[in-house]
């Protein structure tokens, strides 16, 4: 799991400086929720470029 992790990571940063043509720029999402259960901390980094559109959630 923690080599895919670090490909999309890999894959974002060459979208994002525009090594394979225009720059995507990533978008990043973080959270903490608070409830019963105890702290709970999410996020997820994604790509979007024309149709398709990349999310990793954790």
């Amino acid at each position: 799991m923690r080599n895919v992790i670090f490909a999309l990571i890999g894959l974002a940063v060459l979208a994002a400086c525009g090594v394979d043509g225009e720059p995507v720029q990533p978008t990043l999402n973080a959270g903490v929720g608070v409830g019963g259960g105890g702290v709970h901390v999410g996020g997820a980094v994604g790509l979007h470029k024309g149709p398709v559109s990349v999310y990793l959630g954790f």
